[in-house]
C-alpha cells in the first residue's frame, strides 16, 4: 500500500508541472501520513500479540507441548542350562540372567521439553515384570540447565550418571540385547540415583567435558542411604573430535564412589549383605569409522570400557560375615559393522576378574573357586528405519565353569518423537 502511494505520489508530479517544484515535501508528507495510519490500525493488535506473548514468554509461563515417546521391547530367550549362578560376586536383580522364554523387556515412557529459554525437563518411566507382577518404575525425571552459562550446565532429579561409556544410554540403544558383564555385575546395569551434576565444557577447537555429581547414594552398588550427605560422587572427563572427514573418536575417563547406609546392601535375592564402600575408576573409548563418508549406508564402530573395583566393608552370607579389602576388574570390547543400510553384524567380548575370597565366605556363593567369568556374544540385526529394529544374538556364556549357550531374540521399537541419542 505504502509503495503503491508513493507511486502514485511520483507519477503526478511527474505529469503535472505545477507540483514539481514541491515534490520532495508532497513524498514526506505522504510517508507521515502512511506511518500514522499504520500505528493507529496496528496499535491494539501490536501490544496484544506481539509484546504480551513476549512479556508472557519472559515470565516463564509455557504451553504443555513436550515430545512423547514410546519404546516397545520384547525379547525371547532360550538357554542350554537351567541355572547360571555367578559365583564370586554380588548380583543386583537386574544383573542376573533373564528369564526363559518370551518376554517385555523395559518398555519406556518417555516425556521431555524445554521448559523454558533457561531450562529443559525429562520424564522416563520403564514399564517391567518382576516376579510375575508388572511394574512401573522412575528411571529418571530431571530439569537441565540450557544456554551454558559460560560453558557450564546443571543437571538435577534421578537421573543416569555420566560415568563410562554405556551408563548414560538407555538399553534400547545398545548394540546388543543385554549389557555386557561389568555393567550387569557391577552396577545392575546401570548407576542411576537422585542428585546434582555439575559439566563444563571447554572452549577448545576440540571436544573437552568434565563434570562433578553428588548422589544419595540408594542405587547399587549403593544402597538404603540416608541423612542428608552425599553417599555417591562422581566425576569424569572425556576429550573427542574427528579424524579427517570418515572418522569420529571419544576416549573418556571417569570415577564413581559409594558407600552403603548403616543398614548394608541385600543382593543375591537378599542372600548377601555388604556394610561397605565401593570405589570405581573406569576408561572408555569409542571410535567409528565411515568407509563413504556416510554413516547411515556404512559404518565400523569399535567400542570398550574397562573397570577397576575396589571395595572396604563387611559382606555377610548366611551367618559368615568376613571383611573385605580387595579389587576386582571387568571390561568389555565390542567390534560393530553396518554392512548394508538395515543391516549390521558384531562381536563383543566380556569378562571380569574376581577379587581373593576370604576363607571366611570359602564354599559360599562369593567364593569364585579361581573362575573368572567371560562370555562371547554375536549378533545380527536388520533396521528397517531408525524407529525399528530386530536382532537376534547368540552367547557363549562362561560366567560359571559350565558353559550355558544362550539364543536371544529381540525387537525394539520406538514411536513418538524420541530425543536424540549420545554419540
Amino acid at each position: 500500500m505504502k509503495k503503491l502511494l508513493l507511486c502514485t505520489a511520483l507519477s503526478a508530479s511527474l505529469v503535472t508541472p505545477a507540483f514539481a517544484a514541491d515534490y520532495n515535501s508532497r513524498i514526506r508528507a505522504l510517508e507521515k501520513r502512511i506511518q500514522e495510519l499504520e500505528t493507529k490500525s496496528d496499535k491494539s493488535a501490536t501490544k496484544s500479540d506481539i509484546a504480551s506473548a513476549i512479556e508472557r514468554r519472559l515470565s516463564g509461563n509455557n504451553d504443555f507441548n513436550p515430545a512423547i515417546s514410546l519404546i516397545l521391547d520384547g525379547k525371547y530367550h532360550k538357554f542350554s542350562e537351567d541355572t547360571n549362578e555367578i559365583a564370586g560376586f554380588a548380583i543386583g536383580e537386574e544383573g542376573e540372567r533373564a528369564s526363559e522364554g518370551m518376554s517385555i523387556d523395559e518398555s519406556e515412557l518417555n516425556f521431555s521439553a524445554n521448559i523454558d529459554d533457561k531450562f529443559y525437563g525429562s520424564l522416563t518411566t520403564a514399564i517391567v515384570r518382576e516376579d510375575g507382577e508388572d511394574k512401573i518404575e522412575l528411571e529418571e525425571a530431571y530439569i537441565q540447565t540450557l544456554n551454558n552459562f559460560h560453558g557450564f550446565s546443571l543437571k538435577a532429579g534421578r537421573f543416569f550418571a555420566s560415568i563410562g561409556y554405556l551408563n548414560e544410554h538407555h538399553a534400547h540403544t545398545d548394540n546388543f540385547a543385554n549389557r555386557p558383564l561389568p555393567y550387569r555385575i557391577f552396577l545392575n546395569k546401570a548407576y542411576n540415583d537422585d542428585g546434582l551434576e555439575l559439566s563444563y565444557l571447554f572452549p577448545t577447537p576440540f571436544y573437552m567435558e568434565a563434570g562433578y555429581g553428588m548422589f544419595r547414594g540408594d542405587d547399587f552398588p549403593g544402597g538404603n542411604a540416608s541423612g542428608e550427605g552425599a553417599n555417591g560422587t562422581t566425576g569424569y572427563l572425556r576429550i573427542g573430535g574427528d579424524l579427517g572427514s570418515k572418522t569420529a573418536w571419544r576416549l573418556g575417563a571417569s570415577a564413581l564412589s559409594t558407600k552403603t547406609g548403616s543398614s548394608g546392601r541385600s543382593s543375591n535375592e537378599t542372600t548377601v549383605t555388604y556394610l561397605g564402600k565401593t570405589d570405581f575408576l573406569i576408561a572408555d573409548l569409542k571410535l567409528a569409522y565411515a568407509p563413504t563418508g556416510n554413516r547411515k549406508n556404512q559404518e565400523i564402530i569399535l567400542q570398550g570400557e574397562y573397570f577397576d573395583r575396589s571395595e572396604k566393608g563387611d559382606y555377610t552370607v548366611s551367618s559368615n560375615t568376613a571383611f573385605i579389602d580387595d579389587d576386582s576388574k571387568g571390561y568389555y570390547g565390542e567390534l560393530i559393522y553396518k554392512f548394508h543400510p538395515n543391516y549390521r553384524i558384531g562381536y563383543r567380548y566380556s569378562g571380569l576378574e574376581a577379587a581373593e575370597t576370604p576363607s571366611a565366605l570359602s564354599g559360599t556363593t562369593l567364593d569364585s573357586a579361581g573362575h573368572d567369568p567371560y562370555t562371547n556374544s554375536v549378533m545380527l540385526d536388520w533396521s528397517n528405519s531408525e524407529y525399528s529394529r530386530i536382532r537376534v544374538q547368540y552367547n557363549q556364556d562362561n560366567t560359571t565353569t559350565e558353559e550355558d549357550n544362550q539364543l536371544i531374540l529381540q525387537y525394539s521399537m520406538s514411536i513418538g518423537a524420541h530425543p536424540a541419542h549420545k554419540f
